[in-house]
């Protein structure tokens, strides 16, 4: 489990010590906590390297430059995890939702998993703005991209490594966007996730500029769209042995 982090230092060590409490208590697997920090400049790096020396379960990892999608890709890729997860500092999403994300992807019956705030089921606190910008999001990424999933940018995923080891390295984006690249390559591999709806509290004190970011991934959109068409996706189908998807589920309109 990464927990990407920038200048944390107020809800790093609450946050890693009450999600390893959990973890001990719930999840029947072995676990690591990977404090993945990208260029702090506060004391966050302190922080993450005395956790990981008091508590075993957890160890820290340092990046000279920032982006959260870096950090990820980083710490997964380095990782001899056989399930690699992440779950945002604050957090905002419930807990109960954990072990729902990882045991598909342990049984072997999906490859990916991600944490949703649209499916049915789940229950969200947030004010209006960021709810209009979410769900706009996600029509934009179906009839742009011809997505499926329903909740891009939910701080809250799951992956197998052999999965991940095929699709990082074709992930060009490095910040916020990373998610949203991940979920359509995946898609576009013929891939399976499986969503969970899971209960979320937005955190009043995040430091996401969520206009800028809104920006950000509309330029990853575009981006996307050009470069798709060039990328190995029928090599690595090939090699997963996933079948051809019907051209239907491939259309960007």
């Amino acid at each position: 489990m990464v927990i990407p982090v920038y200048n944390e230092a107020a809800d790093l060590e609450r946050s890693v010590r009450r999600l390893r409490g959990y973890l001990l208590s719930v999840l029947p697997y072995p676990f690591r906590i990977t404090i993945a920090d990208n260029a702090s400049t506060d004391e966050t790096p302190m922080i993450a390297g005395r956790l990981a020396v008091e508590l075993p379960e957890v160890t820290a990892v340092y990046l000279a430059d920032k982006g959260r999608g870096r950090a990820l890709k980083y710490t997964w890729l380095n990782s001899n995890a056989d399930v690699l997860a992440y779950m945002d500092v604050d957090l905002s999403t419930d807990l109960a939702g954990l072990l729902p994300l990882v045991a598909p992807l342990v049984s072997g019956h999906s490859d990916l998993a991600i944490g949703s705030r649209l499916k049915r089921g789940s229950r969200v606190v947030r004010g209006p703005k960021r709810e209009f910008i979410s769900r706009s999001y996600n029509l934009i990424l179906r009839a742009a991209l011809g997505a499926r999933f329903s909740d891009a940018q939910c701080g809250f995923k799951a992956i197998r490594a052999d999965v991940a080891h095929q699709l990082l390295p074709l992930v060009q984006d490095t910040n916020w966007f990373f998610d949203t690249e991940l979920l359509v390559l995946a898609e576009r591999t013929g891939l399976r996730t499986h969503e969970v709806p899971v209960d979320w509290v937005d955190d009043p004190n995040s430091k996401v500029d969520i206009v800028a970011t809104a920006r950000e991934d509309l330029r990853g959109i575009a981006r996307l769209r050009r470069t798709i068409p060039s990328l190995p996706i029928p090599a690595i189908r090939a090699r997963m042995g996933r079948t051809t998807p019907r051209a239907s589920e491939l259309a960007t309109h």
